[in-house]
């Protein structure tokens, strides 16, 4: 897909950090700019910047853990605009750190409605849109580089991630032997400059977070300066234009992650155990049990 102008966008999670930066760089474009978030002050502030780059923008309240949130989206923008061209399953939150045996359903409940179910919810309700439009048309699925490397202590958040970049494989083989104009991008980003790291403002009450462990405060500590100290969402958005132009399948934008990926690909296929990465001494203590 190469030509934006008066294209439509829609893209959720898009009131701040990757989103917004991806709302902002479509808008560039000139591109006519869907955002969708959870969040109502942070959605009008988005709505109001983006607006004042001289684009035509529509802001929606959107859980894309709701189907029918996601569906109404999808409405709202098409009796706006009569189509959509480029959707970004953009919004994301990082859940909480620690072993698994700590975490609590409510933990997986969360994290697993907006991670996974927001991209299928995206793709279920989008795809077959494009499809009927037969126009060039993308997909971008936000996942992360948790998604093609496993860690201890962010297991929850890995799983959704690994499960994002296989429905996008997936979505990219299906849509090519269907001959459809539609391409597909999966976002694996390193560390970026974000408000991920607080998503837990957004964590419905009825969703009980597990056992928050010293271990597991120490994690969060260090993940969080990690994000603090990473790259700019405008870089990313740079990334994800490219990609939609290219049409190519995975963008990464963290290069120090790519030794990492190979020896967890050649180990699979070697058939060797992961080479466990010990913290600091002293610096995490694991309990045996709840």
């Amino acid at each position: 897909m190469r030509d934006f102008k008066d294209k439509v966008a829609v893209v959720t999670g898009g009131a701040s950090g990757i989103g917004l930066a991806m709302a902002q760089r479509f808008a560039r474009e000139g591109m006519r700019v869907v955002i969708a978030d959870i969040e109502t002050e942070a959605l009008a502030a988005a709505e109001r910047e983006v607006r004042s780059m001289g684009s035509t923008v529509l802001a929606v309240r959107t859980d894309v853990s709701k189907s029918q949130d996601v569906e109404a989206l999808a409405a709202s923008a098409l009796n706006a605009f009569g189509s959509v061209h480029i959707v970004c399953n953009n919004a994301g939150v990082a859940g909480t750190s620690g072993p698994l045996w700590e975490r609590s359903i409510g933990d997986w409940q969360w994290v697993m409605g907006v991670n996974v179910w927001g991209v299928i919810h995206g793709i279920h309700t989008f795809v077959p849109i494009m499809l009927k439009q037969g126009e060039d048309a993308h997909v971008v699925n936000t996942a992360s580089v948790a998604g093609l490397i496993s860690r201890p202590f962010g297991g929850i958040y890995h799983a959704t991630k690994h499960a994002i970049v296989t429905i996008s494989e997936v979505l990219h083989a299906e849509l090519a032997l269907a001959g459809a104009p539609i391409g597909v991008s999966v976002l694996c980003p390193g560390f970026v400059k974000t408000r991920i790291k607080d998503s837990s403002r957004n964590r419905p009450a009825e969703l009980t977070e597990g056992i928050v462990s010293p271990a597991a405060q120490a994690i969060r500590e260090r993940v969080s300066s990690m994000v603090d100290a990473g790259i700019s969402p405008d870089s990313v958005a740079d990334k994800v234009l490219d990609a939609v132009r290219e049409e190519k399948l995975y963008i990464l934008t963290h290069s120090e992650f790519n030794e990492p990926i190979r020896q967890r690909v050649e180990g699979i296929l070697e058939g060797r155990n992961p080479v466990l990465e010990l913290p600091p001494p002293n610096s995490v203590s694991i309990s045996r049990s709840a």
